[in-house]
């Protein structure tokens, strides 16, 4: 009996979506795992369009888009300690890769795990991205960019505007990465995307498409500078955010309100009024009956402030009856209903509802609000907090004259407010300079929050030779950023010096990021298909049989690869175990353990079960040679419940 081989490649989304049609609809499966689309067609009835036009958005490549999400990689993320904060108990990653690659890669263990998505892509301006030239070979093309096999040219070039497809290929890039990004999101996830007018129309055709069009929350006006950009003859002093949404109940919070928001006082706190007659003409007696009704004023009787009090009942006092009229004059209707201002304390020193008379003579009706929060609105207009200061926060920690045009954290930290609570996973797979990051870890400095983040960045090039790629500088911002919020929360606190990188140092938030690099498989691929006669090829083939394993690879990258493609997190706490004398790694609590020991004994098979995981993943090399061994592994694991038992 043979154990489970653990599957190398990455999620599967197109068998994902197989086997729910196969849920939904069983009468539409055929032989040989095929989808028979004849019934399919028959089970779904009239919602099938089979007309040849229908409205849409078509562009060319996109049908390869979507043989490159279906694409699995087999590329894995290689730990880096040395480059790392506080590896061992961090839950923030930062990731050096090509985002199409590790957005794969992240679909097993993160699948449905994101709360808010930030991006600032290419804005397609001609040199602002590098672009592949085969997407079907990312992983190849990203290893030979960086360097890390063998390349007569490098295979990635700038998307021109001389180029007769330069917004295909811009959307060509853009749309894999929105539709794995998706899968990424809660179902009450969010993401914020930046944009200007080069290419806003095309993205939100994407948006509608990926995440669909009722979705779709708000197109967002950030003013980014206040003089504007003066080449042509309106100066543009505007970018944009689209705001797409996962699921349909999500809910955004709301900011707190400027200090002047709440105009009035009385003994409870600070408030404003608002007219309780809902003004709108659309609205009235016609059509919310159950909202027209007389309010009666005491113009006598008066509150702290001086305002009159109501009542729902006609007296001597209450004598002045007041009635909803709309913003034409005509009979419209209150804002709440009868009951609930019935409810209200209208006899209290300082009622919820009072009345306050107009200039011309007339009564009007007001709620007190005492709310000190609102919606966010569709236009940010806040310069000095979310436009022209990425440059100035870049130069406070000495980073101002390594990259061009980054986002200010100040925008960031509005979007994490609205988006996200205090206790979530926020992914950036356009990371830059790490502008995310750096509004994640203030705001958790501030409100000593828990949020987390995943940083991604391709590692491109900058022609220096203190930071030679665009990613050696997003960490570099965020080891400055979280040096200087140590020590910021050392004089606070008057506490010993403290090592960055030391792991078992106290912290009341986390100070800190894992890094990883996107690389090939720790593993060597075997190629079934080799072509006959091709005595060279199946030599390979054999001697890969052999020793799989690629050289130079540690147990520390190996762990991680069958960490995430079994599943689990790159932040899965592991713990070391000795065992019958040999090493074995302890993840998720015990409940999963990973033995890469090349010599695998009976002893230690049964000290693993004895424990009782619910999975275990061991080296194929440590059976060679013993395949009594082997099955003695499956029975003992079955025989103590053990509910996956995978080689690799």
């Amino acid at each position: 009996m043979e154990p489970e081989k653990l599957d190398l490649r990455s999620h599967d989304l197109a068998e994902d979506k197989k086997q729910e049609l196969w849920r939904l609809f069983p009468e539409i499966r055929a032989e040989g795992g095929k989808i028979d689309f004849e019934r399919l067609k028959l089970a779904l009835g009239e919602m099938v369009d089979a007309g040849k036009e229908r409205y849409g958005m078509n562009w060319p490549g996109k049908a390869d888009c979507f043989k490159t999400i279906q694409a699995p990689s087999m590329g894995t993320l290689l730990p880096c300690r040395e480059e790392s904060v506080n590896f061992e108990a961090t839950e923030n990653l930062i990731i050096e890769g090509d985002n199409l690659e590790v957005l794969k890669l992240l679909q097993k263990s993160y699948l449905g795990r994101v709360k808010m998505i930030y991006i600032d892509p290419p804005y397609n301006t001609g040199n602002d991205f590098i672009y592949p030239d085969n997407y079907t070979e990312s992983l190849q093309t990203y290893l030979e960019y960086t360097g890390q096999v063998d390349a007569e040219g490098r295979k990635f070039s700038n998307n021109l505007e001389s180029d007769g497809r330069f917004h295909s290929k811009w959307l060509n890039m853009m749309y894999p990465r929105l539709f794995l990004a998706r899968n990424l999101l809660r179902e009450d996830g969010v993401i914020f995307i930046s944009i200007d007018d080069g290419e806003v129309d095309n993205l939100k055709r994407v948006c509608n498409e990926v995440f669909g069009e009722g979705q779709f929350m708000a197109q967002i006006i950030v003013q980014s500078n206040k003089r504007g950009q003066t080449y042509k003859e309106i100066a543009k002093t505007h970018e944009y955010l689209l705001v797409y949404t996962k699921g349909e109940d999500v809910e955004f919070n709301e900011l707190e309100k400027d200090a002047d928001a709440l105009p009035y006082k009385d003994s409870k706190g600070l408030f404003d009024l608002w007219e309780l007659r809902n003004r709108n003409p659309k609205f009235g007696k016609f059509n919310r009956p159950n909202l027209f009704y007389s309010i009666y004023v005491a113009p006598t009787i008066v509150d702290e402030c001086g305002y009159a009090k109501v009542s729902l009942r006609p007296s001597s006092d209450f004598s002045i009856e007041v009635v909803p009229l709309n913003s034409l004059g005509q009979e419209g209707c209150w804002r709440w209903g009868k009951d609930k201002v019935a409810s209200s304390d209208l006899a209290s020193s300082t009622p919820e509802l009072v009345a306050r008379q107009r200039r011309d003579g007339q009564w009007n009706i007001y709620e007190r609000a005492r709310k000190s929060t609102t919606k966010a609105k569709s236009i940010w207009t806040e310069t000095d907090v979310i436009s022209e200061q990425g440059t100035i926060e870049l130069g406070e920690i000495g980073l101002a004259d390594y990259f061009e045009h980054p986002k200010p954290k100040g925008l960031l930290s509005k979007c994490m407010y609205v988006g996200s609570q205090s206790e979530d996973l926020i992914l950036d797979f356009f990371a830059g300079s790490g502008t995310t990051a750096h509004a994640v870890l203030e705001l958790n400095n501030q409100d000593n929050g828990n949020r987390k983040f995943i940083l991604v960045q391709l590692p491109e090039p900058t022609g220096r030779n203190d930071f030679p790629t665009i990613a050696d500088i997003t960490k570099e911002r965020v080891r400055r950023v979280i040096k200087k919020l140590t020590q910021s929360r050392r004089d606070a606190e008057k506490t010993p010096e403290l090592d960055l990188r030391d792991s078992a140092a106290p912290r009341e938030i986390d100070l800190g990021f894992k890094v990883f690099k996107l690389a090939e498989s720790n593993f060597k691929t075997w190629h079934a298909n080799v072509e006959s006669g091709n005595t060279a090829a199946l030599q390979e083939q054999l001697e890969l049989h052999v020793d799989h394993l690629r050289e130079g690879r540690t147990n520390d990258d190996i762990l991680y690869e069958i960490l995430i493609k079994s599943g689990y997190p790159l932040t899965t706490p592991v713990e070391t175990l000795t065992l019958a004398g040999k090493k074995v790694y302890s993840a998720a609590g015990g409940l999963f353990f990973i033995c890469l020991e090349r010599k695998l004994t009976l002893e230690l098979i049964r000290a693993m079960a004895e424990r009782k995981p619910e999975r275990v993943v061991c080296l194929d090399e440590g059976f060679s040679g013993n395949d009594q061994l082997k099955a003695n592994a499956v029975q003992i694991f079955k025989t103590k419940g053990v509910t996956s038992f995978k080689t690799v």
